[in-house]
């Protein structure tokens, strides 16, 4: 009976214990996942590129009064592929975690270096992370899109990642920078004899998706310059850094790209902070999905995501809500099993909190935004009509009460979810 007592011990200790995170992976799927979250039909490759954008402003050494100082900006790029091999698997060796000296390994789908499919052009996606993050946050995006014939380019924004997080005003002028950059580069590539990616990328097919500070930078991308007086407020904006990005000028219109056909942003940063204007957001004329948690502390909801969504008139978008979801609603993948015991801050573990939500399960959300992102992209960059169904929800009849049906969701999985539609005026 005491030997029986201690194995049930044991089970329920290992069971309850971070050890169920011990493999680290970036492309779970849970049984009750919606239908569009299961990965495609294409075999995955990685490679990481390191890129230079030359000339730059050095937001971090700028001294008052004085010029910008000038560098050259480095940036690492991860990037998914269909590829031609017959192997599935691998492994993210030394990505840091939150507190930026933890490094931890990852594993996934894709296969590093593996060999590109050839044939053809594939539209091309590129991930923004947030202020803190790095180019593995939402890399279960990475590799789910790259398996439906997709090339995925996640940028690692220099002075935001967890490793070298410098002051605010390099990440506020940057992003939107650094996303037209990747953009110019990869249709670099694809023109490039002998490249890897070499006749691979449509990048007249573009999609973003930006989470919190990336989808900050994605909003600028999208058409929305920030506000006279922000650009003016020397906290966020030395020297008048900002001033390129102010709404409706020449310099901020140089920065748009007609490449970027659509736009997803998650939980996106500066409403709250009066970073636009109703006519700001209103230049926005790119199709946008936004998703939120309704309790969002960083970002906001009513006052935030929400509010962008009925201020973006222009614009036909969705909002995806995860009710009670907070500011790592959907974008960060789970959290790594070093993630649960690395304890600091007064004894509580910011690593973990850094990847997980209060209510809701992470890989759910990840599932979840999968399927809806799936969707999106596939209508907008690959004229996919049959993806309207995902989209757009039908009302039936159940023991004669009417009820939405959400296409791709088992009976009862979407609860606590909202989405929401409106066309541009």
């Amino acid at each position: 009976m005491k030997t029986r007592t201690l194995i049930v011990l044991f089970c329920l200790t290992l069971f309850s214990s971070p050890l169920i995170a011990k493999d680290n992976r970036i492309d779970g799927l849970r049984p009750d996942a919606p239908e569009l979250a299961i990965l495609g039909p294409f075999k995955i490759g990685v490679r990481t590129l390191k890129l230079i954008h030359k000339d730059q402003i050095d937001a971090i050494n700028i001294k008052i009064g004085k010029p910008f100082p000038l560098y050259d900006r480095p940036l690492t790029v991860e990037v998914w592929y269909p590829a031609n091999t017959p192997d599935i698997g691998g492994v993210y060796k030394s990505v840091y975690l939150r507190d930026g000296k933890t490094q931890v390994n990852l594993y996934g789908t894709a296969v590093r270096d593996a060999v590109p499919l050839d044939g053809k052009a594939y539209p091309l996606i590129i991930i923004s992370h947030g202020y803190p993050g790095n180019r593995y946050l939402m890399s279960h995006f990475g590799e789910n899109l790259a398996s439906k014939g997709y090339i995925v380019a996640s940028i690692d924004h220099t002075d935001s990642n967890y490793e070298d997080a410098g002051p605010f005003p390099s990440t506020l002028f940057n992003r939107p920078h650094d996303q037209k950059f990747i953009l110019d580069e990869m249709t670099r590539m694809n023109a490039l004899q002998g490249h890897f990616l070499e006749n691979k990328i449509n990048t007249n097919q573009t999609g973003l998706i930006g989470y919190s500070m990336g989808g900050y930078g994605a909003l600028i991308t999208a058409g929305a310059g920030v506000t006279k007086n922000i650009a003016q407020t020397a906290q966020v904006s030395p020297n008048g850094l900002l001033n390129d990005l102010i709404e409706n000028s020449n310099t901020h219109e140089t920065l748009l790209d007609s490449r970027f056909k659509a736009i997803v942003a998650i939980s996106p940063w500066g409403m709250e902070h009066n970073f636009w204007s109703d006519q700001g957001l209103a230049n926005i004329r790119k199709p946008m999905f936004f998703i939120s948690g309704s309790v969002d502390d960083v970002s906001g909801y009513e006052s935030g995501t929400k509010l962008i969504y009925e201020k973006v008139v222009n614009s036909n978008r969705y909002l995806l809500t995860f009710e009670n979801g907070n500011h790592n609603s959907a974008a960060p993948i789970p959290a790594p099993l070093e993630a649960w015991t690395a304890i600091y801050n007064n004894g509580k573990s910011v690593a973990f909190s850094h990847y997980t939500d209060p209510v809701w399960d992470q890989l759910r959300m990840n599932n979840i935004a999968q399927h809806f992102v799936t969707a999106y992209f596939s209508k907008i960059l690959k004229n996919n009509i049959q993806m309207d169904t995902f989209l757009n929800f039908a009302t039936k009849s159940i023991d004669g009460k009417e009820k939405i049906e959400w296409k791709g969701f088992e009976n009862q999985s979407n609860e606590g979810l909202t989405l929401e539609y409106l066309n541009a005026r």
